[in-house]
């Protein structure tokens, strides 16, 4: 039995139909779904139990969860940059996934857990998933600080080698339309640039930055998947991993190949960021994948103008205007 924490949300509902399309349905998926439209994402799911996270940590707690567990990927977690609640990540990202951690390492359970590239600030210590310079690195948010407090508690503990933490990078795809403000900029745009043939990105704050030439590394959520069933598939491998591409690319690219997708002329217009971005913003990120690499994952990435052109068909055939 395979459990998926966030499994309603959206990279985990994608985890979820790659081990469907990989024959198991033995799958126990948790989250909370409470009439945000995250239940669309379980449509068409196979599995056989659905647990509210609370219940499920209860279950954990009690020791009474019956059913042999040979592996949790734990997705869930709250990722929004802006959300100022100290305590509400406190609890939810680290302490949830500190206890979760705990009983998967008492009980020999495979253990796969996100963090993400927000660990890394504003990139000015660089962006190495090598395990002595975690320490380093100094978030810009409390989301990017959650996450954080976790690495260096398993680092520090010890647990790093018996567990798979996945430092994922700007991850776009189908099954983000409950996001809001957190969506991508390819789900947020879809509809202005389809209807309206234009799009709006923030400008730049800094001189050695030209409004939209920031860069991020882009991935598409098809080849996050296959990185996370790539540890599913390998236990004897842990550690801390990077998940991008490799390949920073501009916003201004991600905005045209979005308008070459759906054939429309690349028209933009820059905005003033809000205020509580201001000093928060990661102006450049691009993932260190050696690693990954080292370890023997070899699928090639899908490139920024392919992976937006899959995505904009996809939104277009789920009518998402």
């Amino acid at each position: 039995m395979i459990v998926v924490t966030g499994a309603a949300g959206f990279i985990g509902s994608c985890i979820v139909s790659k081990l469907n399309e990989d024959g198991i349905k033995d799958l126990i998926l948790v989250d909370c779904v409470r009439g945000d439209g995250k239940e669309r994402n379980l449509e068409g799911k196979q599995y056989d139990h659905y647990l509210d996270k609370k219940d499920f940590l209860g279950q954990i707690q009690e020791e009474k969860l019956n059913e042999h567990i040979s592996c949790i990927i734990h997705m869930g977690a709250c990722s929004s940059t802006i959300l100022q609640d100290e305590q509400y990540f406190q609890e939810n990202n680290f302490e949830y996934t500190r206890q979760l951690a705990l009983w998967a390492i008492k009980h020999n359970v495979r253990f796969i857990y996100a963090s993400s590239a927000a660990t890394y600030g504003d990139g000015s210590r660089g962006y190495s998933d090598a395990h002595e310079t975690i320490e380093c690195y100094r978030p810009l948010n409390l989301y990017g600080e959650s996450k954080q407090k976790f690495d260096l508690w398993a680092l520090k503990e010890g647990l790093l080698n018996k567990m798979v933490g996945l430092k994922f990078f700007n991850v776009f795809g189908p099954n983000e339309y409950h996001k809001g403000d957190m969506r991508s900029v390819v789900a947020k745009s879809y509809g202005d640039v389809v209807e309206q043939g234009r799009m709006a990105l923030f400008k730049s704050y800094r001189e050695d930055y030209c409004d939209g030439e920031q860069k991020r590394d882009f991935i598409y959520v098809q080849d996050v998947v296959n990185v996370v069933s790539f540890f599913r598939n390998n236990p004897e491998i842990n550690g801390l991993f990077n998940v991008g591409t490799g390949i920073a690319r501009t916003w201004n690219d991600l905005a045209k190949a979005l308008f070459s997708a759906v054939g429309r002329e690349t028209n933009i217009k820059y905005v003033e960021m809000p205020e509580i971005l201001k000093t928060r913003y990661q102006y450049f990120t691009q993932a260190e994948m050696d690693k990954l690499k080292s370890v023997g994952y070899s699928i090639p990435f899908m490139t920024l103008e392919d992976s937006v052109a899959d995505y904009a068909l996809y939104l277009k055939d789920h009518h998402y205007l």
